[in-house]
């Protein structure tokens, strides 16, 4: 008597808990369409416009971010380095090169979840364009590592985990660029590894 009523909710149960999980895996594994790749950094230029598509706007609004509009800037994200490997905090790396134009930029790293990795207070956990040393023809070295290193050094923290740089583009021309594919953005070199 109860059996055909449980089979179908049963169905629909599985139904609906299939549909949410899809719309959360969804909804973490991409910003939007109409990313940009330079070497191992992305963007996603249109995901603050007013065009962006229904998975960027989910996106945005599940994270509680403000995004910078068009004119505002640009974020760059980079989860590998330049050969391809996987950020890990038990490597160093070098972060080398320049940005391109912008008034204001920014560096940080954070984890799988993009929150700001936890390393001790004392120790420099991002860099801008107003603090970090360059060489005379603007060009950078940040070294990005788990051990204090001499000039430009941006701490991970001892923790294993894999992490993600985050660059920040303020007031910048390239952000309403249709030319995005043709900046130069920075080397992610990797360095020696630590055993995890």
């Amino acid at each position: 008597m109860f059996r055909v009523p449980a089979t179908i909710a049963a169905i629909f149960i599985l139904a609906f808990g299939g549909a949410m999980l899809s719309a959360v895996y969804a909804l973490q594994a991409t910003i939007g369409f109409g990313s940009i790749a330079i070497g191992p950094w992305s963007a996603w230029p249109m995901a603050q416009t007013e065009q962006a598509d229904p998975y960027a706007k989910a996106h945005r609004a599940r994270a509680g971010q403000l995004l910078l509009g068009d004119a505002e800037g640009l974020v760059f994200f980079a989860d590998n380095d330049s050969s391809g490997g996987r950020l890990i905090t038990e490597c160093d790396y070098v972060v080398t090169g320049q940005t391109p134009p912008a008034r204001f930029w920014t560096l940080h790293a954070t984890d799988a979840d993009d929150t700001l990795l936890e390393v001790n207070p004392a120790y420099p956990s991002a860099f801008h364009s107003q603090n970090v040393a360059k060489y005379e023809n603007g060009a950078f070295a940040i070294n990005i590592s788990g051990d204090p290193k001499t000039g430009n050094w941006l701490a991970t923290g001892r923790r294993y985990q894999p992490f993600k740089l985050v660059l920040t583009l303020f007031d910048t021309p390239t952000a309403g660029s249709s030319r995005l594919i043709d900046l130069q953005m920075p080397e992610i070199i990797r360095g020696a590894c630590r055993n995890g």
